[in-house]
């Protein structure tokens, strides 16, 4: 069993799979490693990440990396759930830069679209710190959600009722 990842283990991760090529990209982190790096959580199971462009040395090295620092990563993000609010990248905060990769955090936006669909006690949790830290603002989240609605046919798993009464809920608080 892998250990917890904290914020020290997570920077040596980004540190790790950087190392693997000098072609310049950017890796989207997502999830509970967003949120361990913006503090709202001391450490998170797994490290969701995204690389644009795929970069095959990079995608050959995380299995060496995952063994060597003990971490699970998935290659995932809150598209693969939800589809991707426009604007996305340009709203995709950046974290930090290790040699040719640009590190961001997957846009906030889409992030807690993607919470709330799940709706686990965490996700939720995380979408009120992000409101908190000014991150997100709930009625630009309900116009980016109506956006995307026509789309929501090929996300098979989501109930656009229960999603959008999730997003009024929280543009009324």
């Amino acid at each position: 069993m892998r250990e917890a990842v904290t914020e020290p283990r997570l920077r040596a991760f980004m540190r790790a799979i950087a190392a693997e090529t000098r072609e310049p990209g950017r890796v989207y982190i997502a999830g509970g490693a967003s949120a361990v790096l913006r503090g709202w959580r001391a450490s998170t199971i797994d490290v969701d990440i995204t690389i644009v462009p795929e970069n095959d040395r990079i995608l050959r090295a995380i299995p060496e990396v995952k063994e060597r620092l003990q971490v699970n990563v998935e290659l995932a993000s809150p598209a693969d759930f939800v589809p991707p609010l426009p604007g996305w990248e340009e709203r995709s905060a950046f974290i930090s830069r290790e040699g040719s990769i640009s590190f961001h955090h997957f846009d906030f936006y889409t992030q807690a679209l993607s919470k709330l669909e799940r709706a686990h006690h965490k996700d939720l949790l995380d979408v009120d710190s992000m409101v908190r830290d000014g991150l997100v603002d709930p009625n630009r989240l309900r116009a980016l959600f109506e956006e995307v609605v026509p789309s929501l046919y090929r996300y098979p798993a989501i109930d656009p009722p229960t999603l959008r009464a999730a997003v009024e809920r929280l543009a009324l608080r």
